[in-house]
């Protein structure tokens, strides 16, 4: 075997240990928490449930899954974790997704409720409709998402799904759906509408752990 290729092998295996030293948590209040950990698993890290305000202090960034935005609001006060969360995202990276990307807009409509207020997002609740029009579609993401990641066209899982009505002028739009964004970046936090847990595909979730 040539240098180069014991060279090549190490510096993989390094790079693998390194990514699944990282400790990322999944907030396990509500929503399909157990599918996101297992996304997180094939991406290569290591998820952590998080239902504790102390079990935020070991992990390098956070999931918010989707499930019902009021619901989770409701049980991360009753938790004495809002604020906390709020503090984490300040200094750490969070990924919210359908239910997550609510919490992690600047503004809610339809109707008004509060957030986490970490990305400039303008995002209406159900905005595609009731359950029955929630749906399986392909998404083209942009170039460079296809560089940080791997190319090829995204399947997304929409579910009860929010609306992104407006980004800020500091966040990055990855991938639309009908003219809407699904899939936004501002800094270090990841938002997208669609249920990337459920389809096997992980690079949106390698996209995050990219982030930590």
């Amino acid at each position: 075997m040539r240098a180069t290729e014991t060279e090549d092998e190490a510096a993989s295996m390094s790079k693998a240990e390194n990514l699944a030293s990282k400790k990322v948590g999944v907030l396990a209040l509500q929503g399909d928490f157990e599918a996101h950990s297992a996304a997180i698993a094939r991406a290569g890290a290591t998820p952590v449930l998080v239902r504790k305000p102390e079990d935020l202090e070991n992990i390098a960034g956070l999931v918010i899954p989707g499930g019902e935005s009021t619901t989770m609001l409701k049980l991360l006060r009753e938790e004495g974790m809002f604020e906390l969360l709020a503090e984490f995202g300040r200094k750490r990276p969070i990924f919210g997704t359908c239910a997550g990307a609510i919490l992690m807009a600047r503004e809610v409509t339809h109707p008004a409720q509060q957030s986490l207020g970490l990305m400039d997002l303008s995002v209406e609740r159900n905005g595609y409709g009731r359950q029955i029009d929630s749906r399986i579609t392909r998404l083209d993401p942009d170039a460079e998402f296809h560089e940080r990641t791997a190319p090829g066209d995204l399947e997304a899982v929409f579910i009860r799904a929010p609306i992104i009505r407006h980004v800020g002028p500091q966040a990055r739009v990855l991938a639309s759906y009908e003219g809407d964004p699904v899939l936004v970046e501002q800094g270090r936090h990841l938002v997208a509408t669609f249920h990337p847990e459920l389809t096997p595909d992980s690079r949106v979730h390698r996209l995050f752990i990219s982030k930590l």
